[in-house]
């Protein structure tokens, strides 16, 4: 049979396409260009995310430096360290919650790289069944299914039909390939990851030295301070103004919720009182009584001094409950008391919690028996880690061994 002019030019334009099958002239899917796309712009964002992690650490030599010009008003100096070391703090917390995302993400990233591994493998598999099999039968085939057909329109549509065999050979390839690079940037997506959670675990031990350096230089600063014999007359006036400024601010937080209680008792209200029981001790633990309640000779300025409370020191963290149920009337920070809180528990009777490295409470919330309400720390005018506990009744001090048991 001969084949007429116009048949073997379509002939052999259809063979030409079934060899070119998979030489790459279909785009893959849009849908995969997209998350090819979307992965290259987490990669750029996941470079710019790590180069950032060395911008945010600490300085801690220029923080020690910018400190020194302060170090002539202790109140002022005091205050200032404190600030840089809630910096620190929060900066510490924000690398964890980061170490705890990023792990995350890398887990999502693994399950992500072995999806398209399998996908990866199956489209081989299927690729090589597929060039076996065209090996297998030759180019014979296309030629003799195109000449099987009946009439002229018939071999029309067998070549068309052929067309599209080969147009979805193409599309497999270019499949095969966007998932070869989809492959290799999740490699590269979690290499990058593991690369940054790795920096981020380093920046928090930094950044935790850095911490307890400044906490040391604190501590060292302030009892140089006060022990300097050259100071010690103008440290003991200083502290002695310190106690008046902070019992000052007390007295005035007590005289603000008592006007409140009246305006309250006036319009028919209720308000807290307090029903006699035992207040819970204030600490999840505690290694002692680093300083108590009363008359006592100051350990650095020497003279004799009254304490309004109890020092109970405990390591930096350790969580600070409410003695007893309350309303927080004051939840802030002084150079003096550091981060403190200050809770009604009606009946003229208050509870003041003193040098938290954390606050968990604000103002106006209502308060439980044992809830906690912040973390022990070294902030204000203290040079060791311990809770300063306080307790109020009728606008004056009293022992808090009257309320709690030891």
């Amino acid at each position: 049979m001969r084949v007429p002019a116009k048949s073997r030019i379509l002939i052999a334009g259809v063979m030409t396409v079934a060899l070119l099958a998979g030489a790459g002239h279909l785009p893959a899917q849009a849908i995969t260009s997209d998350s090819i796309r979307d992965k290259e712009e987490q990669i750029d964002k996941m470079e710019r995310e790590k180069d950032a992690l060395q911008d945010n650490l600490t300085d801690l030599q220029k923080v020690k430096k910018d400190l020194e010009t302060q170090k002539s008003n202790l109140k002022n100096y005091v205050a200032e360290l404190d600030g840089k070391l809630a910096e620190i703090e929060q900066n510490i917390v924000d690398l964890n919650l980061q170490i705890t995302a990023k792990e995350k993400e890398i887990t999502e990233t693994q399950e992500e790289l072995e999806e398209a591994l399998e996908t990866e493998e199956a489209q081989h598999r299927a690729m090589v069944s597929r060039i076996r099999m065209m090996y297998e039968q030759g180019n014979t085939q296309i030629v003799e299914t195109l000449l099987g057909a009946g009439s002229f329109g018939g071999f029309l549509s067998r070549a068309d039909a052929m067309e599209k065999v080969a147009a979805y050979d193409r599309q497999m390839y270019e499949e095969y390939k966007a998932n070869r690079q989809l492959v290799e940037l999740c490699k590269e997506q979690l290499e990058l990851e593991k690369e940054i959670l790795d920096q981020s675990k380093e920046n928090v031990e930094l950044e935790q030295a850095n911490l307890e350096a400044l906490i040391d230089q604190k501590n060292r600063d302030i009892i140089a301070y006060e022990t300097d014999i050259h100071n010690k007359e103008e440290a003991i006036k200083e502290y002695e103004q310190m106690i008046r400024e902070q019992d000052e601010e007390i007295a005035a937080l007590e005289q603000a919720i008592l006007e409140e209680k009246r305006n309250i008792l006036a319009a028919n209200g209720e308000v807290i009182t307090y029903d006699g029981g035992q207040f819970k001790f204030p600490l999840a633990s505690y290694t002692r009584v680093s300083d108590e309640y009363g008359m006592r000779i100051h350990p650095t300025l020497g003279v004799q001094q009254f304490h309004n409370g109890v020092d109970l020191a405990s390591p930096k963290g350790t969580a600070i409950y409410a003695a007893y149920d309350g309303k927080v009337v004051a939840a802030t920070y002084s150079a003096t008391m550091g981060n403190y809180i200050m809770i009604d528990h009606g009946s003229e009777l208050y509870t003041i919690y003193m040098h938290a490295s954390a606050l968990y409470v604000k103002k106006g919330d209502l308060v439980v028996r044992g809830e906690t309400i912040a973390a022990v720390g070294s902030t204000g005018r203290s040079t060791g880690n311990h809770l300063h506990f306080s307790v109020r009744k009728n606008g004056a001090y009293v022992s808090p061994w009257e309320y709690i048991s030891k």
